[in-house]
């Protein structure tokens, strides 16, 4: 269905109702809307207008209140057919540029104030889908951070640093770190992970390396590690529990972000960002992965020079949040992380 087969008076009242809902969650009676000079319509008008709007299945009737909501498929007729976007302003998107654009940053921590940031201006959870690194590598080096912890830096050739924290092997020696370190440098300097890491897992079965056990034991387990896939970024779940108050649509909020963290889910979710360019919305059980939880998502993929995706940027909210700024909003942020990702 489209907003276009519904008359002029249905419309305007379609409208107000779902206007009035995003802006307070609560349903909006006949009475409430007569008062709106622009309907000039009687209480009893409207609840026939509104009574036609529920057969088509646009609206519907909570069964502790004699007001309308709109149905998922209203708000989805909304979104499409009569949602008009704001603009953002100069100033808004000088800030946002400037948060995510901070000079020493590296992109994990560039990525997770972008999110913060869209947590913040949307009052809304806020979700990042980093890229998978796979530029050539300028140096890596293993700085010990206890009895079994080590932080592993990678500097790639395009200047980005990335950090990850790593078990150690038990025993494991400062001067095996050292030898690691030697070794991948010697191996991968100029060269990807992806391209090195068939020829070094070689070498280590094959015991061709010239390196004790327990380095060998590090290195192999680094490789099979690294580059493994995207890496996600959420902020501001507190905004997303803050109005609910029933403990079973607590659980399904904690289920969404509990789903969110599988590699699967994040895959699915990348993969729904490429089907066409642009922003996404996702309204409700429309995302099999947001179905529980009765929230939406508004997402955009970022590009790189190549005009290639590799990551996406979104806010979860209710399904009553602000799609006329928040859609913006997120475009927006996802073309400044792409410039500045290139």
């Amino acid at each position: 269905m489209t907003i276009q087969e519904l008359n002029e008076r249905s419309r305007l009242v379609f409208r107000h109702i779902v206007e009035a809902y995003m802006q307070t969650g609560e349903p909006v009676g006949s009475r409430t809307l007569s008062r709106i000079s622009e309907l000039d319509l009687s209480p009893a008008s409207i609840r026939n207008v509104m009574a036609d709007l529920a057969d088509l299945g646009l609206l519907y009737s909570p069964h502790t209140s004699a007001g309308r909501l709109p149905t998922q498929q209203g708000l989805r007729l909304f979104v499409d057919g009569i949602l008009e976007l704001g603009n953002l302003t100069e100033q808004e998107r000088t800030d946002i540029k400037s948060r995510c654009a901070v000079e020493g940053r590296t992109m994990e921590e560039m990525l997770t104030e972008a999110s913060t940031m869209l947590s913040g201006l949307s009052n809304c959870a806020s979700l990042v889908i980093a890229p998978k690194t796979d530029s050539a590598i300028k140096q890596i080096e293993f700085v010990r951070l206890g009895v079994d912890r080590a932080l592993v830096i990678i500097v790639s050739a395009n200047g980005m640093v990335e950090n990850r924290a790593i078990d150690l092997p038990p025993g494991l020696s400062d001067s095996a770190l050292r030898e690691a370190s030697n070794y991948l440098n010697a191996k991968l300097t100029g060269r990807t992970l992806q391209q090195t890491r068939q020829e070094i897992q070689d070498e280590l079965d094959n015991h061709q390396a010239q390196l004790d056990a327990l380095t060998q034991d590090l290195i192999a387990h680094d490789i099979a590690s690294w580059g493994g896939g995207e890496t996600l970024i959420v902020r501001g779940h507190a905004n997303l529990l803050q109005n609910i108050q029933a403990l079973e649509d607590l659980e399904k909020i904690r289920e969404l972000f509990d789903t969110l963290e599988v590699k699967r889910e994040r895959i699915k979710l990348l993969e729904l960002t490429e089907k066409g360019r642009g922003v996404k919305i996702f309204i409700g059980s429309e995302n099999n992965l947001f179905s529980l939880s009765g929230t939406s998502m508004i997402i955009s993929p970022y590009q790189n020079s190549q005009e290639q995706i590799i990551g996406a940027i979104g806010v979860i909210g209710p399904t009553r949040l602000n799609y006329a700024r928040i859609v913006p909003m997120v475009d927006y942020t996802a073309k400044v992380i792409g410039k500045l990702l290139d």
